[in-house]
C-alpha cells in the first residue's frame, strides 16, 4: 500500500460528504439519486429526482417521505421498501421497476437501497439510487435463435416461460443467457421477462377497454390477484389505477 495513502475514519463522514454525493448525481440525469434518515424521510436528493417529481428544487423534497411525495398509492411501494431496510438492515438491490414521471413518461428502472450503519452497527438511515434502463441495443449483437425465442414470447405472452426454456429455445447455456440479458438490457433473464408482460399489460391498460382479469390471463398471469401483485410491485399502483391515471 502507498505509505501517502491515508483511509477516511468513520468522525471524517459527515453532512457536506453527503452534499457532495448528491452533486455529484446532478451530474447523472439517468439516475434519481436519493438519502433517507432513520425515518424514512428525504436527506439529499439529486436534481433528476426532482424533475421526476415534477418540481423545481431540492429543498421541496427535503423531509419529506414517498408517502407525502407521491400521490395516492405510487408512494406506498417505496415507502415499504424503506422501511424493510432500515428495519432489518439488508440492502435492497437492482429491484425493476416501472416508474410513472411527470409530466407522464413510464420508464423502467433498476433501484438500489443501502442501509447506513454508525459505528456500532445501528442503521441511521439509508442511501438509494434508481438507474433508467434505457441500454441502445445494436440488432447485430442479438443472437437469431435468441431474438426469435423473444419475438415468439411477445406474440404469446400467455404461455409458460421461464429463463431456463429461454435458454433452451435460444440454444444458449444459462450463464450465456445471463450474460447477454445483461449486456443488451442491463437487466437478468428473470427481470427480462416480468418487463415484458407488465409492458405489455401497461399498453393493453392505456389502449384498450379489455377487463383487468382479460389482460392479467392475456399477459400470462394465472390469476387477477398474482397479476395485481406483480403489477403493482413493479408500477407502485394496481392495475385499476394505472389505467385511471394514463387517461387522465
Amino acid at each position: 500500500m502507498n505509505e501517502a495513502f491515508t483511509p477516511f475514519k468513520s468522525d471524517q463522514i459527515t453532512s457536506i460528504d453527503i452534499e457532495t454525493l448528491s452533486s455529484l448525481f446532478d451530474f447523472a440525469p439517468d439516475v434519481a439519486f436519493f438519502v433517507k434518515n432513520s425515518s424514512g424521510h428525504y436527506t439529499a436528493v439529486n436534481d433528476s429526482l426532482v424533475a421526476r417529481h415534477g418540481l423545481d428544487e431540492k429543498k421541496q423534497v427535503i423531509g419529506l417521505t414517498p408517502k407525502q411525495l407521491c400521490v395516492g398509492e405510487l408512494g406506498e411501494v417505496p415507502t415499504a421498501q424503506d422501511e424493510e431496510v432500515l428495519s432489518t438492515g439488508r440492502p435492497m438491490t437492482e429491484r425493476l421497476e416501472l416508474h410513472l414521471f411527470r409530466p407522464k413518461h413510464p420508464v423502467w428502472c433498476l433501484t438500489t437501497k443501502i442501509p447506513i450503519k454508525n459505528a456500532t452497527g445501528e442503521v441511521i438511515g439509508l442511501f438509494g439510487f434508481s438507474r433508467d434502463v434505457r441500454i441502445t441495443v445494436n440488432v447485430d449483437e442479438i443472437p437469431p435463435k435468441f431474438a426469435s425465442a423473444l419475438a415468439q414470447f411477445e406474440k404469446d405472452l400467455g404461455s409458460a416461460i421461464s429463463p431456463a426454456s429461454l435458454a433452451e429455445e435460444s440454444e444458449l447455456t444459462s450463464q450465456k443467457l445471463i450474460r447477454l440479458t445483461k449486456k443488451l438490457y442491463g437487466i437478468t433473464p428473470t427481470q427480462l421477462i416480468a418487463k415484458i408482460r407488465i409492458a405489455a399489460a401497461c399498453q393493453q391498460l392505456e389502449e384498450t377497454d379489455k377487463s383487468i382479469a382479460d389482460i392479467a390471463f392475456s399477459c400470462g398471469f394465472t390469476d387477477h390477484s398474482a397479476f395485481t401483485r406483480a403489477f403493482k410491485s413493479s408500477t407502485s399502483v394496481t392495475p385499476s389505477v394505472y389505467r385511471s391515471q394514463s387517461r387522465s
